[in-house]
């Protein structure tokens, strides 16, 4: 059974950091596309970085360009977002998702459809 899990959320101040982490069990995601989401408080859930499964390119979306870094480290099943300059309006619960498909290349990555294996999410608040 796949399992998916966020860790590393919290409540920070303007300006501060935060490094979430992933880890996945049940099956290797070495070879998989995968995704960073959020959902902000009464909004939808939204794409925030995504990574293709050698790490070789990485996606942002436009508000978090340049303040956040998506990574992983396939040895451990483990993919990372370090987010950097947090703002108030970088408030949500972040779940990161997996393309199940080896080799995978997702049309719209910015969209929900291609995932296949979620996490429960974790929190993180940023305070003004």
């Amino acid at each position: 059974q796949v399992q998916v899990e966020e860790s590393g959320g919290g409540l920070v101040q303007y300006g501060d950091s935060l490094r979430l982490s992933c880890a996945a069990s049940g099956r290797s995601f070495s070879l998989n596309f995968m995704a960073w989401f959020r959902r902000a408080p009464g909004k939808e859930r939204e794409f925030v970085a995504a990574i293709s499964w050698r790490g070789g390119s990485t996606y942002y979306e436009d508000s978090v360009k340049g303040r956040f870094t998506i990574s992983r480290d396939n040895a451990k099943n483990t993919v990372s977002l370090q987010m950097n300059s947090l703002k108030p309006e970088d408030t949500g619960v972040y779940y990161c998702a997996y393309d199940k498909h080896d080799y995978g290349i997702p049309t719209r990555i910015e969209t929900e459809g291609p995932y296949d294996y979620w996490g429960q999410g974790i929190q993180v608040t940023v305070t003004s």
